[in-house]
């Protein structure tokens, strides 16, 4: 019953003008660098046990601010690239202008029917979606069984690489993942289970962290049932209160 920490990595120049899809060395700008730092300060009461991040730029600095603030703060999380967790590949829409892809016949298939978009020389997005949940999903079970069930770790990737994931982990078809929004820098969590998913957060940019930190003992009988494969039927008090 690890918990996953689904982090957007902070904004670049290109961030919302254009599509910066897996153009090379798109760094992050100060906006993005101050993001990353915020981020970090948030995430510093979590004693992440990894760090993997998408192999792209923007990604990489991101994941690398909250490393640095982790090991400050006396842990010490395994790191690592995994490319499965890189940006979809927009194939000729790369690098191009929104306001112009907006014109594109393919444009309404994106938006409405996600799942039939196939983007002209790159990848489908039901491919994107299908390699980013594998990974998420194998990965947390790896660090399950090398860090333990009250496992914290945390993935760097990308806006519809993330909502994806979430909406696998909300049982949602791929065609409706356009309703979920992931800005910059902000945080989604994800704690899996023996039989299903729980989302904890999405698109969390100011709350407190400090809910998602493990017991220091043996947990209650409450706390177990929160954690368990079970949904708390009228939906329970809440984390902070078991």
């Amino acid at each position: 019953m690890t918990t996953v920490i689904l982090l957007r990595h902070g904004l670049t120049a290109m961030t919302g003008p254009m599509l910066a899809g897996r153009t090379p060395a798109v760094h992050l700008d100060e906006r993005g660098r101050a993001q990353a730092v915020a981020a970090a300060r948030r995430l510093s009461v979590l004693p992440l046990a990894a760090v993997v991040t998408s192999p792209l730029t923007r990604c990489v600095e991101t994941a690398r601010v909250i490393t640095r603030d982790q090991r400050s703060g006396g842990h010490d999380p395994v790191t690592r690239t995994d490319r499965r967790l890189v940006e979809c590949d927009y194939g000729d829409w790369t690098g191009r202008e929104i306001k112009s892809l907006v014109k594109d016949a393919l444009w309404p298939v994106v938006q409405a029917h996600p799942s039939a978009a196939t983007f002209p020389g790159g990848e489908s997005m039901a491919a994107m979606a299908a390699r980013a949940v594998t990974a998420v999903r194998t990965l947390d079970t790896e660090f399950g069984a090398a860090f333990g069930p009250d496992a914290i770790w945390l993935a760097c990737s990308h806006g519809d690489v993330i909502k994806s994931v979430l909406a696998d982990a909300f049982g949602m078809h791929l065609d409706l993942f356009q309703r979920i929004v992931v800005d910059p820098c902000s945080v989604s969590a994800i704690r899996y289970t023996a039989s299903r998913p729980f989302v904890l957060v999405t698109n969390d940019m100011t709350g407190d962290l400090a809910r998602f930190v493990p017991p220091p003992s043996k947990p209650s009988r409450a706390r177990r049932a929160a954690r368990s494969s079970e949904a708390t039927v009228g939906g329970g008090a809440g984390a902070g209160s078991v």
